[in-house]
């Protein structure tokens, strides 16, 4: 098991804020709240990102956080405002008396630059799985230099790292770099395992993920690339990096992120493949972009250098790659 400092913080950290996001849903306080950018935000991201910074600011005063959520939104209208509302009266639950403008500074530390050593945060990732009572997922991941050292997902909804389960005892998986994947239940009354990707080498038997959200991909190109793979296999349909957590665990064989076509020049955020990366490497797969470069992390809150992500078992890795440049993704 890893029980650096950073790890058990990180640890902790994610577990308190997958258990507040998991009231956020019990109770159904939002449907979403829109972006600028039209993507959904719950009430449990903001209340999520505020106690992890929280947190960081007690355990590591001088710790940079990169997050996914600011408070602008909160702030600027009547239904922001009435999220907010929202928002403190959970955080309040795992920090009693904590006022609205407190939560909003929470929120913003998360506005750091993202150079040398930092934290980069997604406090819920797949928030229209959320949304639906499916999939999603607290992944926070420690960079340092442009690579990720250690990440922690946490995975409410998904039990053993492998199976879905609406209101199980959840999942949290561990990785630090050189130290391996490990995973124990969420609520923290398990042992720890160490985990191993899947040993299939058969490209017919490799299990494809496929997002439930079709603006996340290309769909139509997933099914090419399954066609010229030669897979034989149902495709696992999931949204989120708990498609990360369940390749870990030796569920599936391959994710890919194709670039959409309405959306070529699209490029990754950082807080979206980080934890889930580290965590598929160190049980023994491989996470490149889909032309095989390793992700860079060290060109701010995008992956400004690589396309896309691909992430397998390792042994089908190269055939993916071959399939790739075959139908031109």
């Amino acid at each position: 098991m890893i029980d650096t400092p950073e790890a058990q913080f990180a640890i902790a950290a994610v577990r308190e804020a997958a258990t507040l996001t998991r009231l956020v849903q019990r109770e159904m306080v939002s449907p979403a709240l829109t972006k600028g950018d039209k993507s959904p935000v719950t009430v449990a991201d903001f209340s999520a990102q505020a106690i992890v910074a929280k947190r960081l600011g007690e355990v590591l005063p001088e710790a940079k956080l990169v997050g996914e959520e600011d408070s602008d939104d909160l702030r600027a209208t009547s239904e922001g405002r009435g999220t907010l509302n929202q928002v403190c009266q959970f955080v309040g639950s795992r920090v009693p008396g904590a006022s609205a403008e407190e939560v909003c500074e929470w929120i913003d530390r998360g506005n750091a630059e993202a150079s040398g050593e930092f934290w980069t945060l997604d406090p819920v990732d797949g928030t229209k799985g959320f949304l639906r009572g499916d999939q999603y997922v607290v992944a926070f991941a420690l960079i340092r230099d442009g690579k990720v050292e250690l990440g922690v997902l946490g995975c409410p909804e998904l039990e053993d790292a492998t199976t879905p389960a609406t209101g199980g005892a959840g999942s949290v998986l561990v990785a630090a770099r050189g130290q391996g994947t490990w995973l124990a239940p969420m609520a923290g009354d398990g042992d720890w395992r160490r985990l191993q990707v899947a040993q299939t080498a058969d490209i017919k038997q490799a299990r494809i993920f496929r997002s439930v959200e079709s603006a996340h991909t290309n769909t139509g190109q997933l099914g090419q690339l399954a066609q010229a793979m030669g897979t034989e296999a149902e495709p696992i349909p999931m949204d989120s990096q708990a498609k990360y957590a369940v390749l870990a665990a030796g569920g599936g064989e391959m994710l890919v992120r194709l670039l959409s076509a309405s959306r070529l020049d699209y490029r990754e955020r950082i807080w979206d493949q980080a934890a889930g990366s580290i965590v598929v490497e160190e049980a023994g797969g491989r996470v490149t972009d889909l032309d095989g470069k390793p992700l860079d992390f060290s060109h701010g809150k995008g992956l400004e250098a690589n396309r896309g992500v691909l992430a397998t078992n390792g042994l089908i890795h190269d055939a993916a790659l071959a399939a790739l440049r075959e139908i031109g993704a």
